[in-house]
């Protein structure tokens, strides 16, 4: 290196030296003197040049860049790396006035995708957009797949005809209820076939395909399981899988009676197991009659009596369906005389137990008797027949119907008898005798059959016989001789189908049961005073009462939650009720009273709007454009403070106005008597992400409200636990806490069964509590209650309600108790009506001021009720307890012996 370039460079061999754009500003210049001379010396190309030098000027403008920096020639100064730059700034790209924010590190968890795809839940087959209904239009948005083939009649006419004019004489509202697989869900099916303008598409094809794909069973029989068929009304996937029924599920059907004429009838199909029997109670009470489906092999099963229990305590009528007959056919092989005696052993069964759970009237001759109910009988048309599996039900008079018309003038019956004499005449011990052409009482001859048996039973036996085992021209010919005539692809057809084919053109598509419900079950208008006076618990003269016991639609309005069904988003939930009172429209602003609600205390009281107003049709749903008394509907909107149940009343002004001088009341909540009242079994659940406790928290909430029995609790840890009915029950709130509701891994501990707490003896000491004023003091003692009584009171065999000398015969006769505590009994708890602790008055007046003592009396039994439902050794309700108070000293001024001193000290 030169000693003049050591001056240029440092140690490290880093340029030091002048500036070097001096150079180059140099050569810049030598380039322009050259570039000078060459222009002087080509003036020709001037205008070619100026031409070219335009059109590139525009080019560069029009791609957003000036002309200098377009032309800008590249420098050769050295620039530091960390001075570089590669890219252009945020500001030159997206322009001035853009807020721009660099991050050193991605802010969202790894598992978080940037993007998040949408989330659709497949966890209902109910269709997410309601089909709406005017005056005049009618959506056909259907999914045909889930019902085989067009309505016969229009959602118009069932809507604005059947459901929305002022009578209710065409409405019926009625529960579906019966023991676990007795075929309630196939009846429903069935049902919904004689809507259909295809039934073949709706039901042998569906019902073979389900029930072999489901259930595996055979070619013909009916089985004992869940399976064959839609299961239309089955609206959850779980519910599938697992093949039985978990939720209740309304459904609207527009069905004729034997002459033609429509009625919306409105079923509701409740679940058949015993841990969902809340379901029941919740579908209860909103019906105006129950239809008690029974297995025609099994019979009377644990749940059928919970069921004819729980109607009875609503004062619900009730109408027999004996369900799958079949299986006496198939599987037992029964000749048909003993298929009789099964059949009328079953119905004396269930006549037995309902007397047994009536309530006894004592008259004043002393004559004893059953109040309401009457007796279940075929001739009374209060019974139906029933196979769904095979497509084909009847009741007596829709066979006496049936067969007049199309027979009857071959042996001279239509000549002398109506349907109605011929259909009491088809059950009993009654006889034809061929030779006279009369019915009698007795046989005439010892080969001479039941009418039953002869008319109906040996013509099925031979449809049965035929299609499982004969050929097809046997098969033809035996049909012909009972007057069923089919095409010759329906008796090419395979065993199920024929026979479904063959039982419905014998029995025919109006089987009657339309007919029964109509005859037997009240129209809300009719059942409308017994349904106020059980749930209602304002007094039943006000002006809301008696416009209720009116069905008046345009009272105030009034309507009794009773459920909530999750939207197909499990966000939000529908509120069905029944309308009592008054008129609903969508965009109707009302309030909704909670459970906790009173005119004294109206913190459980919320303002809400209507959104939509629906009708129930299982998968289904009819939006409308208001609905009146004695419906039952949809609400959307008005679900956010509802956590069981709820009433609704209007909000504004004319006819949902209800002047202060007579405040509403709420109805009754459910309770549940027939499954031991309370869920006992419980199961503590913790999230598996610690941060996820939110969502668990607002998923129990959820849970709350679509299980009307189910409960949450916190404990004092701070763990969470979840009530239920039982196991079954336990799991299915599972599953719909993890998918439905919260979307979270959730971690439970083994389920356990809730404790009670008792006395074994009677306490050694009087035990005395003092109230924080010091001035008022309780003794009080504890004994056991008498073996027995605990399950009668659970079971409301006793009424508070009674007169005290009916009360006090009840306890002398059936217990040995003594005048004075047999007529000392206050108050039952911790439930006022089914509670297992007894609270007694055992202060004689020469010792206690009673009329002092009475005006305390409903305190002490707040603290009493308050006491027996969180006990004090765990805090769990106490059971089989009679409470005896022995002393009391009260303070001389009511001031100082109010509720706020007496309920704590009492508890």
């Amino acid at each position: 290196m030169a000693d003049n370039d050591e001056d240029l460079y440092d140690e490290f061999g880093n340029y030091i030296g002048p500036d070097l754009d001096s150079s180059s500003e140099e050569d810049s210049s030598s380039d322009d003197e050259s570039d000078a001379s060459s222009r002087g010396g080509a003036q020709g190309d001037d205008d070619v040049a100026s031409d070219v030098s335009d059109d590139n000027k525009q080019l560069v403008e029009h791609d957003g860049m000036g002309e200098e920096e377009a032309t800008a020639a590249p420098s050769n100064a050295i620039v530091l790396h960390e001075d570089k730059v590669h890219y252009p700034s945020a500001s030159e790209v997206y322009g001035e006035g853009v807020r721009t924010a660099v991050l050193d590190e991605d802010a969202m968890d790894i598992d978080v995708p940037i993007i998040e795809p949408p989330k659709t839940k497949t966890f209902s087959f109910v269709h997410e957009k309601a089909e709406e209904v005017g005056t005049t239009t009618t959506s056909t948005t259907k999914d045909k797949n889930d019902e085989g083939g067009e309505d016969l009649v229009s959602d118009s006419y069932l809507a604005t005809t059947l459901l929305m004019n002022e009578t209710t004489v065409t409405r019926r509202c009625v529960a579906l209820a019966g023991h676990l697989h007795h075929g309630k869900t196939t009846f429903v099916d069935l049902l919904l076939e004689q809507t259909k303008t295809n039934i073949d598409a709706f039901g042998p094809r569906a019902a073979l395909e389900s029930h072999n794909s489901n259930a595996g069973g055979s070619a013909a029989g009916g089985g004992g399981g869940g399976g064959g068929g839609p299961r239309y009304t089955d609206t959850l996937k779980a519910e599938h899988y697992r093949q039985m029924s978990i939720k209740s599920t309304p459904i609207t059907l527009p069905l004729p009676d034997l002459r033609g004429k429509c009625h919306a009838l409105t079923m509701i199909d409740c679940p058949g197991h015993t841990h969902f029997h809340d379901e029941t109670v919740a579908s209860f009470k909103a019906a105006d009659g129950a239809v008690i489906a029974i297995d025609a092999l099994e019979g009377i099963m644990m749940h059928t009596e919970m069921c004819i229990r729980q109607a009875i305590s609503d004062g619900l009528p009730i109408v027999l369906v004996i369900t799958k007959v079949d299986r006496l056919i198939l599987e037992c092989k029964l000749p048909p005389n003993d298929l009789y005696y099964k059949l009328r052993h079953l119905i004396d069964s269930v006549n037995a137990l309902i007397q047994n759970n009536t309530i006894v009237v004592t008259q004043k001759h002393g004559a004893i008797r059953r109040a309401g109910y009457p007796k279940l009988s075929p001739d009374r048309g209060n019974v139906a027949f029933s196979s769904g599996m095979h497509g084909w039900c009847f009741t007596l008079d829709g066979f006496a119907n049936m067969y007049l018309d199309n027979a009857g003038g071959e042996d001279g019956l239509g000549k002398h008898l109506t349907p109605q004499e011929f259909a009491k005449r088809l059950w009993g011990d009654t006889y034809l005798n061929a030779e006279t052409g009369l019915f009698e009482r007795r046989p005439p001859t010892s080969s001479s059959k039941r009418t039953f048996v002869e008319y109906i039973l040996e013509p099925l036996y031979k449809i049965y016989t035929a299609c499982l085992g004969e050929k097809e021209d046997v098969v033809s010919k035996t049909l012909r001789s009972v007057g069923v005539l089919l095409s010759r692809d329906q008796l090419r057809s395979s065993a199920r189908p024929l026979l479904r084919a063959a039982c419905r053109r014998f029995f025919g598509v109006n089987c009657g049961y339309v007919d029964m419900i109509v005859r037997h079950i009240p129209s809300p208008a009719a059942a409308a005073r017994g349904k106020v006076a059980r749930c209602y618990t304002g007094p039943l003269d006000s002006p809301v009462a008696t416009s209720m016991i009116k069905c008046d639609p345009r009272g105030p309005l009034m309507i009794h939650c009773v459920k909530l069904y999750a939207a197909p988003d499990g966000q939000s939930f529908s509120t069905f009720g029944r309308i009592y009172s008054g008129t609903i429209k969508p965009g109707d602003r009302v309030k909704v009273l909670g459970e906790a609600y009173s005119p004294d205390d109206d913190e459980d009281m919320a303002l809400a709007t209507v959104s939509t107003v629906s009708i129930p049709r299982g998968r289904r749903r009819t939006e409308v454009t208001m609905a009146r008394a004695g419906n039952w509907v949809l609400l959307d909107g008005v679900d956010a403070n509802i956590s069981k149940t709820a009433t609704i009343t209007g909000a504004g002004s004319g006819s949902a106005f209800v002047d202060s001088e007579h405040n509403v009341q709420i109805f009754s909540p459910l309770k549940f008597p027939q499954a031991g009242g309370e869920a006992v079994m419980k199961l503590a659940v913790e999230p598996l992400n610690p941060a996820e406790l939110p969502k668990m928290v607002e998923g129990l909430r959820r849970i709350s409200k679509s299980y009307p029995m189910a409960r949450t609790r916190v404990e004092e840890s701070g763990e969470h636990v979840l009530f239920g009915t039982g196991e079954l029950y336990l799991d299915c709130v599972m599953h719909d806490l993890r998918h439905v509701y919260s979307d979270i891994e959730v971690k439970v501990a083994d389920p356990v069964v809730g404790f009670r707490e008792t006395v074994v003896e009677t306490s050694s000491l009087k035990c005395f509590a003092e109230t924080a004023n010091k001035r008022n003091k309780l003794t009080l003692i504890a004994e056991p209650l008498d073996d027995g009584l605990a399950e009668k009171l659970e079971a409301g065999k006793v009424n508070l309600n009674w007169d005290n000398k009916k009360v006090g015969r009840y306890f002398q006769t059936n217990y040995d108790w003594d005048l004075l505590s047999s007529r000392s009994v206050w108050a039952f708890g911790p439930s006022p009506t089914h509670g297992t602790n007894i609270l007694m008055d055992d202060t004689l007046p020469s010792e206690v001021d009673k009329s002092v003592l009475s005006t305390c009396k409903s305190s002490i039994v707040q603290g009493f009720q308050w006491a027996m439902r969180e006990g004090p050794l765990c805090e769990e309700p106490v059971r089989s307890t009679k409470i005896k108070i022995l002393d009391a000293i009260f303070a001389d001024k009511p001031i100082h012996r109010g509720g706020g001193q007496i309920i704590p000290t009492a508890r």
